[in-house]
């Protein structure tokens, strides 16, 4: 049942853009039980694709919001990228982990953006909690130590006014909520002119093009092919100096370009977009109790299709922690504390990310056939001359900076696997069975029993203790625990890992050291070992 907005409403989170990232950042939050407001100037999504790739961590989001099992409909998993270079010889090779999957899902994947986009906005207009209104041009923001006031325009001209206690601008590249609030952006020195173009091929088409997705690294134009759902293909094409970004957009032009792979007669055009890849990242992500995220907070290089996935990784970070404020689980300074977290480790994990994108897209991008050559060589000598697999999530860093424990270990700021469990009679993903919020996750061979809850206080903690309540059907989080010698892991609502423990001792004193550092104050529930 839809719920209309209502001027005189204080609400908890005002989300402007609904975009994939608004709607994922208004779905999370009402599916916490927080009234949301959310805006968008334009009334219906873009009929064409833009985002293509979407991974793993951004499934378990979706699983999250009770969507999975829809958007899957519109998701098939990522072919391997197969690298040629200047004399046209392979040099690399991106594929999938091998199973059983890290997190329950194929790691990588393509999608097609229009239905998806279609099934998060109606998750968010479905619910008791969300409030939304489109054809809405923000204006203006004012700000005090209650709450946020945006003044709107609707595409009447008609002006009105709401209030929230906190904003999320998820409202674009060129976003206005950043503007009005005087963030600025800091170039990662990235700014190259492409093409994009979307394809519909038919079955003569398909039959010509490559049965891989493939990056062709020549230094005459380097160029991209990716193999979408279905019969979608996209090209990003370099532009050369000199070729007007507004003429090759034209169909005819652009058929001169993809005229190495396919004619006119081999499928139909869907999308041509001509762009400045940039990279880009805010100088702050918080002023006040406005935040900004997606591509209002970033933009980095396509070249790991990774743009959506960070603007998720962004709302899913933040959602939590707005959450915990309103709901007072955490005030005062210890309140600003974890909203700073949010910016903290966001930006790092872009900065960290960008730059291993832009390294890909040096090795893609060089235009130097000389460089371009002795790049070739150099790759296919790092390698002893035979192209290795590589898995494309081996890209993606953990986080380094923020809401960590302070005791260092390669498992912290990294996510936490998803291990399907034989529940009930059927297979289940891990997250079903355990639920939202805070979890200690013991390993089934952890010595010293449950701790005392008296040792600690977090609100909404499950303890899952992996065995006979919870039994793994692949075995992925124990391995997850051999691998990083642990017997207890403390997993944010995120799905991050604050910090493990090797026994009691060290499990008691890293939630003691967490919940001092956050000052949480104690709801009135009760941990079990499988929260069902």
């Amino acid at each position: 049942m839809r719920s209309q907005p209502q001027r005189d409403m204080l609400y908890d989170v005002a989300v402007v853009g609904f975009g994939p990232s608004g709607a994922v950042a208004a779905g999370l939050l009402t599916g916490m039980g927080l009234n949301v407001y959310v805006c968008d100037r334009q009334r219906e999504i873009y009929d064409k694709p833009r985002a293509i790739a979407i991974d793993h961590e951004v499934l378990r989001v979706f699983q999250q919001l009770g969507v999975v099992d829809k958007v899957l409909r519109h998701v098939e998993p990522f072919t391997p990228s197969e690298y040629f270079g200047a004399n046209g010889q392979l040099i690399k090779r991106l594929t999938m982990v091998e199973p059983p999957f890290p997190l329950g899902y194929t790691p990588s994947n393509v999608f097609t953006q229009p239905p998806v986009e279609a099934l998060l906005r109606e998750h968010v207009q479905q619910s008791v909690h969300g409030h939304v209104e489109l054809g809405m041009a923000l204006l203006g923001i004012e700000q005090n130590e209650e709450c946020v006031r945006l003044t709107l325009r609707d595409d009447t001209g008609a002006q009105s006014e709401v209030r929230s206690r906190y904003v999320i601008g998820c409202d674009g590249a060129s976003s206005t909520v950043r503007d009005l609030v005087g963030i600025q952006l800091e170039d990662l020195a990235f700014d190259e002119a492409w093409l994009v173009v979307d394809l519909l091929a038919n079955a003569g088409g398909l039959a010509k093009l490559p049965t891989t997705s493939v990056q062709y690294c020549e230094p005459v134009r380097p160029c991209t092919l990716v193999i979408g759902p279905g019969n979608h293909r996209r090209w990003e094409i370099s532009l050369n100096e000199g070729e007007d970004p507004r003429k090759v957009i034209e169909p005819a032009e652009t058929w001169k370009l993809l005229a190495r792979w396919l004619e006119p007669s081999d499928g139909e055009l869907w999308r041509q977009a001509s762009y400045r890849f940039h990279a880009l990242v805010a100088e702050r992500w918080r002023e006040g109790r406005v935040f900004i995220a997606g591509d209002a907070a970033h933009q980095q290089p396509p070249f790991l299709g990774q743009g959506m996935c960070q603007g998720i990784r962004d709302v899913s970070n933040l959602a939590w922690k707005l959450s915990s404020v309103i709901r007072g689980e955490v005030r005062g300074a210890a309140a600003d504390t974890l909203l700073d977290s949010y910016g903290i480790e966001r930006q790092r994990h872009v900065r960290d990310l960008t730059a291993r994108i832009k390294e890909i897209g040096s090795v893609i991008g060089e235009r130097d056939e000389a460089k371009a050559i002795e790049r070739d060589a150099r790759m296919l000598a790092e390698c002893g001359g035979v192209v290795r697999d590589t898995p494309r999530q081996d890209v993606i860093p953990r986080l380094e900076v923020g809401l960590l424990s302070p005791d260092p270990h390669a498992a912290n700021g990294t996510i936490f696997p998803q291990p399907w469990i034989a529940h009930d009679g059927d297979r289940v993903r891990f997250d079903s069975v355990a639920g939202d919020g805070w979890w200690l996750v013991l390993a089934s061979d952890f010595d010293g029993g449950l701790p005392a809850t008296a040792d600690f206080s977090l609100p909404a903690l499950s303890i899952l203790r992996l065995g006979e309540s919870l039994q793994e059907t692949e075995g992925i989080a124990a391995a997850w625990f051999q691998r990083h010698n642990c017997k207890a892991a403390l997993v944010r609502p995120d799905r991050y890992v604050y910090g493990v423990a090797a026994d009691q001792v060290d499990l008691i004193a890293m939630l003691q050291t967490l919940a001092s550092w956050l000052q949480w104050t104690p709801l009135p529930r009760t941990t079990t070992e499988t929260k069902r």
